[in-house]
């Protein structure tokens, strides 16, 4: 896998889920070489940073794409709701998940790993943080979303 280390902040989870950043066609091609069958994407369309046709891409492919949009300033529990379901709907599958620089997925990675892989509150935190340093937003986002989960709503 070290050549899929080319796609800005590549992080293998396990040998089932990766994250990253934008990748680029090339980068889509070269997931799908290395057996993954899913993208989720958590980016914005916008074109500063995202793909022309990201979707036809990775359909053309021969992969599935799901699309979460998350507003980097205002990310919502129920976001992290459609990115639980998709995550259950791919189960068994090879996923990558992907936003602008993934920092919006390594939130949403942490707060899955605790809810479903039996992460730690650390381990999660630490996976956070191996990319960057969560602002006030996204730090009130981890604490409502942690809440929402320990009170089993």
């Amino acid at each position: 896998m070290s050549d899929l280390h080319q796609i800005r902040s590549f992080v293998a989870i396990d040998e089932g889920l990766a994250t990253a950043g934008q990748p680029t066609e090339e980068q889509l091609g070269l997931l799908k070489s290395h057996g993954f069958e899913v993208v989720v994407n958590l980016g914005l369309l916008d074109p500063s940073y995202c793909l022309r046709d990201e979707a036809g891409t990775v359909k053309a492919l021969g992969m599935s794409y799901y699309h979460i949009p998350v507003e980097f300033q205002q990310p919502t529990i129920s976001n992290f709701e459609s990115f639980q379901l998709v995550m259950h709907e791919t189960r068994g599958r090879k996923v990558f998940v992907h936003c602008a620089a993934n920092f919006r997925v390594s939130c949403f990675v942490a707060l899955f790993g605790e809810s479903v892989l039996s992460w730690t509150r650390q381990q999660a935190d630490a996976h956070i943080r191996r990319l960057w340093e969560p602002n006030e937003v996204w730090s009130k986002f981890l604490s409502q979303v942690r809440a929402k989960l320990q009170s089993g709503a």
